[in-house]
């Protein structure tokens, strides 16, 4: 990408969208196209053909998606796979019928079956059975990235598709009902220690295994893919790349680091009645790894920016939580 190129990045206001529009600014890019909900709705497909012919964006950044927890998964399975499904046809044709350099689509971890080996190698993809709870918005991430690979092979467009680990960070969803575990874990903690709570409850039995990684990596390595030259025949073949930390932890493990970080004195009490999710989420990074990328910021570091980012937030919004685009 030259310094100048038109960059669209869809969901800008999201949690992916926000670091990849902190880190292009960051690094001297001049014409970066952001355009919220209403100047430009993504369910709209006659909007967002109009706006593409208007614009003619040079690389685009597919980071736009309905997303949430377990929860939210459970309660809005046709909202997840139908506002997904459309928003995806609608950014993806777009591109192609626009002449889009490049698009980066970012999917998610979640795609991969339930019982994985593990890490999960991006050729293990649709080898097996999807974890339930989220399968109707793994599903639409599949079709996605389905998509990138039909239009390379039949168009000759350069559509890559990305598959973040769980993701946290500035901009996150704290919402309770809607957001994923770490940013749920830090709104329980922070109010449970103002309200002098004796005992916080987390779902599952905190056995599961997960892997995050800071939203700020995941640009750096998004961008790291945009810039890298793969090479012409690359595009033809099925081209998928895992953008992880390489490490993961147990959900109890993740609460008491929380904990400590939050300062949060009390006692933690696992619901084993509630759903733990697939048991493990470990991706295998060596493929980006190998072309030179690696993740940087150490989880406790990370939590600790990430809740200061949050208090940050209730004082200068008076309390109002941030929607995102977060991924699963």
């Amino acid at each position: 990408m030259q310094k100048i190129d038109k960059i669209f990045i869809a969901g800008a206001a999201g949690l992916v969208g926000s670091a990849l529009k902190r880190l292009l600014d960051q690094q001297g890019y001049t014409n970066i196209l952001t355009p919220g909900r209403k100047e430009l709705d993504l369910m709209d497909t006659t909007a967002v053909a109009a706006w593409f012919e208007k614009h003619k964006p040079n690389y685009v950044f597919q980071a736009a998606a309905k997303v949430g927890g377990i929860l939210a998964n459970n309660r809005y399975p046709a909202d997840f796979i139908h506002q997904n499904l459309i928003i995806m046809n609608n950014v993806i044709h777009q591109s192609y019928l626009n002449n889009v350099k490049k698009l980066l689509f970012l999917a998610s971890s979640c795609i991969y079956p339930k019982h994985c080996p593990q890490p999960m190698k991006e050729e293990y993809l649709m080898t097996g059975p999807l974890e339930p709870t989220n399968s109707p918005y793994a599903v639409a991430k599949i079709a996605g990235i389905e998509m990138c690979w039909a239009y390379n092979r039949q168009y000759g467009t350069k559509f890559i598709p990305v598959m973040p680990t769980n993701l946290y960070g500035a901009n996150d969803n704290f919402d309770i009902e809607t957001a994923h575990v770490l940013p749920a874990l830090i709104r329980k903690f922070h109010e449970a220690k103002l309200a002098n709570t004796p005992s916080v409850t987390i779902w599952g039995t905190g056995s599961p295994k997960r892997e995050f990684l800071h939203v700020d990596d995941l640009a750096k390595g998004c961008c790291f893919i945009m810039n890298k030259d793969l090479g012409e025949s690359t595009y033809k073949s099925k081209l998928l790349f895992n953008i992880g930390a390489g490490k993961d932890i147990t959900i109890k493990d993740l609460a008491l680091l929380i904990q400590a970080v939050t300062g949060y004195e009390g006692i933690l009490e696992f619901d084993a009645s509630k759903p733990d999710g697939t048991p493990q989420k470990l991706l295998d990074v060596s493929q980006i790894n190998a072309l030179g990328w690696n993740a940087s910021i150490p989880l406790h570091q990370g939590i600790s920016d990430t809740y200061e980012w949050y208090n940050q937030s209730l004082t200068k919004r008076s309390g109002v939580i941030i929607n995102s685009a977060t991924l699963c």
